[in-house]
């Protein structure tokens, strides 16, 4: 398993890359806009991992990562939710849920397109796993697992 990200949701772009980029010196190493989901996710990394997040050979996803998502509409972060989640990589989505089922983990997103799911920690800190490489094969259970409580 391998460290990738802490996602942030922020609720005005620039000022939150004025704080994480001018003033903290973070660099800003890509983005995506997602025009259908209404949402634009800017990935930085500090300074010290610049070149570790720009020239990773070993992992199919430069690491680590502090994701910022905004979304496009605007809503208020209560309860916490202005923090996203942990972002793991995993060498097969569907052992490592597996693994984590048989230990008693409920799997609250299941990894339905074979790429991506999400667990809680016991103290409720959302945990994103994403299949290393391309998406897994569609498989059963996992596709037509519904998801389970909050993620």
């Amino acid at each position: 398993m391998k460290y990738l990200h802490t996602m942030v949701r922020v609720r005005d772009l620039e000022r939150s890359l004025d704080f994480y980029c001018n003033k903290l010196g973070m660099v800003e190493v890509r983005r995506h806009e997602n025009e259908k989901g209404r949402f634009t996710l800017v990935f930085l990394s500090s300074t010290d991992d610049l070149a570790t997040t720009q020239n990773e050979s070993t992992s199919t996803r430069p690491a680590p990562t502090l994701e910022l998502t905004y979304n496009w509409d605007k809503e208020s972060y209560s309860g916490g939710r202005n923090f996203g989640h942990l972002a793991y990589e995993v060498d097969d989505i569907y052992q490592t849920c597996q693994t984590l089922m048989d230990g008693g983990v409920t799997i609250n997103r299941p990894p339905r397109e074979g790429r991506m799911a999400f667990i809680r920690s016991p103290d409720n800190i959302s945990i994103e796993l994403l299949q290393k490489g391309d998406a897994k094969p569609l498989m059963e259970p996992w596709a037509s697992m519904a998801n389970e409580g909050e993620w």
